[in-house]
């Protein structure tokens, strides 16, 4: 039969809006459609509809349209069936075809399409000025809203968009700077109309709605969360309601930020790939989504951005921002690929990127001195968003030096580069070794005495064995000389819980979780947060709104406290590739009573639930075909605990079990049990 094929072209990434400088035109300034229908009929014969000179276009009802700036649309422009076979086209324009500007090359896409994930319905509607109306959605998300209007031909409904409101009831949008997030409709007037923008998002839980003429009903407006098509892979709920709400706060941003690019903020004038907040929330977003696909189309875009002499830039791809990502930012090129690897087993992201860490590895060599230490001058952007607690960002420099070296020796040893393995291995202790000598004192004090430096040294091993006891001292020490509160930015909060779980202090970790005061992520939660904000005074009742230069409200780094949750609330983790064996080390503290938590990896879903009573642990797991288990029982003695009401050595798929101090120790095969013990005292 009769049919047609025909597109809507936007300026998107290529030649909108990006970026904090107010530029466009980053890849082109002509838009150009490349398509192809290939056609197979059922006598086996083929023909092939391709784009060309031979089509034609006009400019439709969409007047503007950018990711930042908003969208306009003049639904009296519309033109009914300008898709189907048979429209009138005889007043459209014959296209142009090539550029001088750009020779593209087409590659298949590898990661997931973007998606309306989720719709979000209006909770209430205000007006706090005449003829201004705001909705607020009860959820901060990135996306567009549909709106459902009857208006006269011509009139024009103005939708804003902001995440939050000033004291006066009006949308707060200091803070997008010069994004304007602003969608204009332009009604065509014969009756009800719907509509939604096609080629931009905001990043917002308040729409001010304008050019109507009486107030309109809360269902005028119903939002649409756009994020990449990652699925959820990990679940977790506790008796804690303000942890369950950081869970979800964390997700919701992960989801706004995942639009192709794991950007860190979806709101303002930025929407940058930073490779710093990237490798700090990775291993979070692999317990949440799954983001195997995702992240395999950004570590391209991450080389594709690599300087020739081996640096890493600050965001990929790499526009506006600079291309010298400086430490804790360019390790994202090792970090990155490593945990993909970790948690789904995927061999081939090392050896796809192996030349280009190398490349890295051998830049930090370089430009470090004969003891590889810093150089004299190097970029740094330090523990970013600290709360008066600077690390000298030599120890910063020194620390993921050392990191990034010790995991590409691991990285080596997967690949067989067995020659490179051992070469790595041996800069790691050189590293180690001057670490040791430049920053750490006798009684184990690190250079600046952060908790950050502290939390560095101590996640990545660096420390010689006599002042590991001595640092980790120190690091509880700073955190009770800041009352019990965290003081760590970026850098540091990413692994403080996963340190203070190391050196056995989960009850100093459990201490950060349940606070409420400033600074902590439930003093965010407490003044109305529903995702994760930029920094931990974006709002206080003291000052009001933080810094309107740098003042997101959607900023996932601080939700890589979420790792620790799952690692150690739910005690889901991996020794071994993609969790072919498991180790399940739930540790109960804090306020909870209980926890369920599960986890679908790429061997099947990993789930643990817990709940205490009367002195009594009782824990069911559930361990996924094909694979084992080490289950780290609390228990106060071996006696105390059975499975399914029998002792450990009737039940089947118990392989070994023995007893440490207030611990069991259970080697499992696959399957499904239930554990009771008596907690320790």
């Amino acid at each position: 039969g009769e049919n047609a094929i025909g597109a809507i072209l936007a300026d998107g990434w290529f030649a909108g809006y990006i970026g904090y400088a107010g530029e466009r035109n980053h890849y082109g300034h002509d838009l150009r459609l490349m398509c192809q229908l290939d056609i197979e009929y059922e006598d086996g014969t083929t023909a092939v509809i391709a784009s060309g000179a031979d089509w034609k276009a006009t400019t439709g009802p969409i007047l503007q349209a950018d990711f930042l700036m908003g969208e306009t649309y003049d639904a009296r422009k519309e033109m009914p069936g300008w898709n189907e076979p048979d429209f009138n086209d005889v007043n459209w324009t014959p296209v142009a075809v090539g550029s001088d500007e750009v020779q593209p090359k087409v590659q298949a896409a590898v990661s997931q399409p973007v998606i309306v994930y989720e719709t979000v319905k209006p909770v209430s509607v205000s007006e706090p000025a005449p003829g201004q109306y705001v909705f607020d959605m009860g959820q901060n998300f990135a996306g567009v809203v549909r709106l459902t209007i009857k208006g006269k031909a011509g009139q024009t409904i103005t939708l804003r968009h902001g995440e939050r409101l000033n004291p006066d009831g009006t949308l707060y949008t200091a803070n997008l700077r010069r994004a304007k997030a602003i969608d204009t409709y332009i009604c065509k007037g014969d009756g009800k109309e719907t509509w939604q923008p096609y080629f931009t998002f905001h990043g917002f839980q308040y729409v001010e709605l304008t050019g109507v003429d009486t107030k309109p009903r809360l269902d005028a407006i119903v939002g649409l969360a756009l994020s990449s098509d990652t699925p959820t892979a990990g679940t977790f709920e506790c008796s804690d309601a303000m942890v369950n709400k950081l869970q979800s706060n964390a997700v919701w941003t992960q989801r706004m930020n995942f639009i192709d690019v794991p950007t860190d903020c979806p709101q303002r004038d930025e929407r940058l790939g930073w490779t710093g907040d990237a490798q700090v929330y990775i291993n979070t977003a692999c317990y949440q989504n799954d983001v195997q696909a995702f992240f395999t189309k950004w570590l391209i875009d991450l080389e594709d951005a690599q300087r020739p002499d081996g640096q890493f830039p600050m965001v990929a791809p790499v526009k506006v921002a600079g291309d010298d990502g400086g430490p804790a930012w360019a390790d994202a090129g090792v970090i990155c690929p490593w945990t993909i690897y970790k948690m789904y087993g995927d061999k081939q992201v090392l050896r796809t990127h192996y030349d280009a860490m190398n490349k890295f590895i051998d830049f930090c060599r370089d430009r470090s001195t004969k003891d590889m230490l810093p150089p004299e001058e190097f970029h740094c952007f330090g523990d970013w968003l600290n709360i008066n607690d600077d690390t000298p960002k030599d120890v910063i420099y020194t620390a993921y030096f050392a990191y990034s070296t010790h995991l590409m020796a691991q990285i080596a040893e997967v690949l067989d580069e067995s020659a490179d393995s051992a070469e790595y291995t041996q800069l790691f202790e050189t590293i180690k070794a001057s670490f040791n000598k430049a920053y750490v004192g006798p009684d184990g004090k690190i250079k600046g005495d952060t908790q950050t430096a502290y939390v560095l040294a101590l996640a990545f091993d660096l420390l010689d064995s006599d002042k590991q006891k001595l640092a980790a001292d120190h690091l509880v020490r700073r955190i009770e000389e800041c009352n019990w509160h965290l003081s760590t930015g970026f850098v540091g909060t990413k692994d403080l819980m996963l340190v203070l779980a190391k050196i056995g202090r989960n009850d100093v970790a459990y201490r950060l979780l349940h606070n409420d005061t400033f600074p902590s992520w439930g003093f965010t939660i407490k003044h109305g947060a529903t995702t994760i904000w930029e920094r931990w005074n974006g709002w206080t009742p003291e000052t009001g709104f933080g810094d309107v230069g740098m003042n997101s409200f959607a900023h996932y780094s601080f939700g890589a406290v979420c790792q620790w949750m799952f690692e150690n609330i739910g005690g889901i983790q991996t020794d071994s590739p993609a969790f072919k064996h498991i180790l399940l080390k739930p540790q109960p503290g804090g306020k909870l009573t209980w926890a369920k938590t599960t986890y679908d990896s790429v061997r099947g879903e990993i789930r643990t639930d817990w709940k205490i009573k009367g002195g009594l642990f009782k824990c069911d797991v559930t361990i996924p075909p094909n694979t084992t288990a080490t289950m780290y029982l609390p228990a106060a003695t071996p006696d105390t605990v059975t499975e399914s009401g029998r002792s450990l050595d009737e039940t089947a798929g118990i392989l070994k079990a023995s007893a440490e101090p207030g611990l069991m120790v259970i080697e499992l095969e696959s399957g499904r049990y239930r554990f009771a013990s008596r907690l320790p005292q």
